[in-house]
């Protein structure tokens, strides 16, 4: 069996390499002697006695390599738009994958770094189908401007946008997406100028990201919610360098490595020389920095508008907007898309269970046509679920049950329907609660469905609606599973729980049976929709089931539902997106008033 050989590449030049060495030796030291590790040192040009210096470094474990990348940037050289971007060895990571066909996976790491912890850690965390596992970008969470840009000119959550200084590359997935080929097809497109290369890879992998402990890249940045000790990689970021600053945050750690070394001299050096005007212009440096995300958050035609005027269907790019404007404002339970003329279903044009003859065929039918109309819909990647998760909470149900799902797609009850026949309950019938006016006007193939797919209309008509309760509780007492959306409005690909409506856990606590939560997550997939966007890839996350308390009364036991459903919903969201869940709106009531 051949030996596992743990891939390892610095990019680097030769003003730099002397801090290279450092952080090799570091890792060297730390590393475990239970495998084999290859360090490719990615350059154009670094010269042979800082070359020799690092070949110093290797032993039996560690083999050493300078790889100089000059001769790939020729050969890609007709597809770059600019041709300096290319000069910064920032950028050399974007090669790896496809300059290294042979390894699946691999490191990379910014020269500004000590590893105090062990890397092959870092190298055998299993990151799935992710195209980079990475640790989120600091500067983007503490400071509001520049995560005001990741969201405004990126389109990155600023909770959801990685430091691309320390990437366990999925050299499969980056190969199998051809992650280079974009980052090309984007340079064509916008220069991004505040923290560039990271922006790209940011846009690219957008919800194909793994989250590493944030201790396998420490930033020395703002604040560290653990002790310096246990950060595995300690990253010296933007112009926070112990060889520039003798009051360096933590640099104590950097010299601890760097005298042991032989360029030890050479860097003490460096931080002897530098001056009060070097560092005068660092400051401003960043002070510039931020102004200058400022300005291109600000800027009419930054990337997002750019794409969103050019690219994508106007009606979702205002629909988006009204949505953050709903938001601002608090209006939760308001629909953000225009709902066609409806009329009022009277009491007479309903039974909602003992259905004619007439009616229950037409039901087979709709649900024949249906399932192959979902089906298509999966064939032709419109729909995608990706996983269902807790699907034993579903298939381990004795009784009828209360099914919540979030709201956010005219297509988010067939994902639903598909969990139900993974459950396989075949003895339970599953039934949802759909609007009015999509069983009364809405027209064509898709009201034909509403009306015949087991579906259970509400109305705005006081008997028609105590009809609904009484057989809806009815269903529910006899076993059967009853679909609703108590968010009460539809928000397009909006990804946050939004507050809950007390009815339909109104229905469980009158009836005794178990609310089933239901809280589906969403991702980016490489596909582009008609609409311009990429359509979302579905994974349908199901709660344990949650029991109406009976020692409280029937309205108690339906707002206690109600808030273990959202505390369920919220940590799903949270757990999956790896985000804390807030809201813009300035004055929001946490217990989801009704």
């Amino acid at each position: 069996m051949k030996e596992q050989i743990i891939p390892i590449y610095y990019a680097t030049d030769n003003n730099f390499v002397k801090y290279t060495i450092v952080s090799i030796y570091s890792m060297i030291k730390n590393a475990s002697k239970n495998y084999k590790y290859h360090i490719y040192i990615l350059h154009t040009e670094i010269s042979s006695e800082m070359k020799n210096e690092v070949l110093k470094l290797g032993n039996g474990n560690f083999e050493i390599s300078f790889c100089d990348v000059t001769d790939y940037l020729k050969s890609i050289s007709d597809k770059l738009p600019i041709r300096d971007y290319y000069s910064k060895t920032t950028y050399y990571r974007l090669f790896i994958a496809e300059m290294f066909p042979e390894y699946d996976k691999a490191i990379y790491i910014d020269s500004d770094t000590v590893v105090q912890g062990d890397i092959s850690e870092l190298y055998l965390t299993d990151i799935g189908d992710s195209y980079v596992g990475a640790c989120h970008e600091q500067a983007m969470v503490q400071v509001d401007e520049y995560g005001t840009y990741a969201e405004k000119v990126v389109g990155v959550s600023r909770h959801n946008f990685f430091n691309a200084g320390l990437l366990l590359i999925n050299c499969d997935m980056f190969r199998m997406h051809f992650v280079l080929d974009k980052f090309i097809e984007y340079l064509h497109v916008y220069n991004f100028v505040v923290t560039q290369d990271e922006d790209y890879l940011n846009l690219i992998c957008k919800d194909h990201v793994y989250w590493l402990d944030q201790r396998f890249n420490t930033e020395v940045f703002g604040e560290i919610p653990y002790s310096i000790k246990e950060a595995k990689i300690v990253h010296y970021i933007m112009t926070s360098k112990p060889w520039h600053y003798n009051d360096c945050r933590h640099g104590d750690i950097f010299w601890e490595y760097a005298k042991e070394t032989a360029v030890y001299e050479e860097i003490l050096g460096i931080l002897n020389d530098y001056t009060d005007e070097e560092r005068q212009r660092d400051a401003l440096s960043c002070d510039k920095l931020l102004k200058l995300a400022v300005a291109e958050t600000n800027r009419d035609d930054n990337f997002l508008n750019r794409i969103n005027k050019k690219n994508r269907a106007k009606d979702r790019v205002e629909i988006l907007r009204k949505i953050e404007e709903f938001e601002r404002q608090g209006r939760f339970d308001e629909d953000v898309e225009d709902d066609p003329p409806s009329r009022v279903l009277m009491p007479d044009e309903i039974d909602y269970i003992n259905k004619s003859r007439t009616q229950r065929l037409k039901t087979k039918f709709a649900f024949m046509i249906a399932r192959k109309f979902v089906y298509n819909l999966i064939d032709e990647k419109k729909l995608i679920i990706k996983e269902i998760k807790g699907i034993e909470h579903f298939k381990n149900l004795k009784s009828g049950a209360v099914i919540t799902c979030n709201h956010f797609n005219a297509f988010d009850s067939f994902a639903i329907q598909l969990a139900y026949e993974a459950a396989e309950q075949p003895e339970r019938t599953f039934y949802r609660v759909i609007r009015e006016g999509n069983y009364t006007s809405f027209p064509g193939f898709y009201g034909f469905l509403m009306r015949h797919c087991n579906t259970l209309p509400l109305s705005s008509n006081r008997k028609t609606l105590k009809k609904f309760m009484e057989s809806t509780e009815q269903l529910l007492r006899e076993g059967n599973f009853v679909l609703v959306y108590p968010e009460q409005s539809m928000w397009w690909n909006y990804r946050k729980p939004k507050p809950l409506k007390k009815s339909a856990f109104s229905f469980a606590a009158k009836t005794d049976v178990p609310v089933l939560p239901c809280f589906i997550t969403m991702k980016d997939s490489d596909i582009k929709g008609e609409d311009g966007f990429f359509v979302q890839e579905y994974t349908i996350n199901i709660g344990e089931p949650i029991y109406p308390d009976e020692n409280l009364s029937t309205n108690k036991r339906a707002e206690d539902l109600l808030s273990k459903n959202f505390e369920c919903w919220k940590n799903i969201y949270e757990t999956e997106y790896q985000i804390p869940l807030s809201y813009t709106t300035e004055e929001r009531a946490q217990s989801n008033e009704q």
